[in-house]
């Protein structure tokens, strides 16, 4: 009742091995130029330079991820205000590839021009959240937004969902800032973002980092900002300068294996100006 079916012979096994092999090949090229192409948005989208700020030293150090296409939409930002405070920001795209890419940058270009109208951080996170919401595409952000008096050295600090910054003191002391934020840019209407200050006195720096430099495998994001503050107040103890902290806070990240994009960004109090 039942009939076997007939074997293929050895021509149409090795046919059909070839037309395998050819899509695989195709496939891995897609991806790979998908890749390509994602990393070089990202790099396009990140800033040229950072402001030069008399009396501190801005620097960021970045890195893509490592795991064929996860690279996503992580990016730094520092820029000039109008009133002639810093901003300063630091995000992260939920997701991977272009589509992250490319919306981590309208993002960021969002939160420039919004900045150049109001740049107390709580209203511009929720005009920023307003906008996301009304790009509708079905991605969200976790985003840093600080607003930065280098006359006085206050931060005014508002958090979308991202996780909290590290700041140190020139003994040492360090903290991780786990201050009251709101949830992620494209999340929720009408979201608040509430505003928390901090000073940043001679010699001490302030870092802030994506979950790339802190979660790894093995390593929970409250390890890894332990490990950052650990970082962060040794470095004010021996005057490290802001761009050697930046390397050695994303070296912290490739130790672990980092599977994520790794963006790091740090202001220091004192000590001679560094281009990033």
């Amino acid at each position: 009742m039942f009939r076997k079916r007939p074997a293929p012979d050895g021509e149409e096994l090795l046919a059909r091995l070839a037309s395998l092999t050819t899509q695989a090949r195709e496939l891995a090229e897609l991806r790979r130029s998908q890749m390509e192409l994602a990393i070089a948005l990202q790099r396009d989208m990140l800033p040229a330079d950072l402001p030069t700020v008399p009396g501190f030293h801005l620097a960021a150090c970045y890195a893509p991820a490592y795991a064929g296409l996860n690279v996503g939409g992580d990016w730094y930002d520092a820029f000039e205000l109008p009133d002639g405070q810093v901003g300063l920001s630091v995000g992260d795209v939920q997701g991977h590839a272009i589509d992250a890419a490319a919306f981590m940058g309208q993002i960021r270009v969002g939160l420039r021009a919004l900045a150049s109208v109001t740049s107390e951080p709580g209203d511009l996170l929720a005009w920023t959240n307003d906008l996301v919401l009304s790009l509708n595409k079905d991605l969200f952000a976790t985003c840093t937004f600080i607003r930065f008096d280098p006359a006085t050295g206050v931060l005014e600090s508002a958090r979308a969902g991202h996780i909290p910054c590290v700041r140190a003191t020139a003994d040492g002391r360090a903290e991780v800032c786990h201050d009251e934020g709101g949830p992620p840019l494209g999340v929720l209407e009408g979201a608040e973002f509430p505003v928390t200050r901090y000073g940043l006195a001679a010699g001490g720096v302030l870092v802030l980092v994506t979950d790339g430099v802190v979660e790894g495998p093995s390593l929970s994001i409250d390890e890894g900002l332990d490990r950052v503050a650990r970082l962060a107040g040794l470095a004010a103890v021996v005057g490290m300068d802001a761009q050697s902290l930046a390397a050695a806070v994303l070296k912290n990240a490739e130790l672990i294996g980092h599977e994520d994009d790794a963006a790091v960004l740090v202001v220091g109090h004192g000590g001679p100006a560094v281009t990033p």
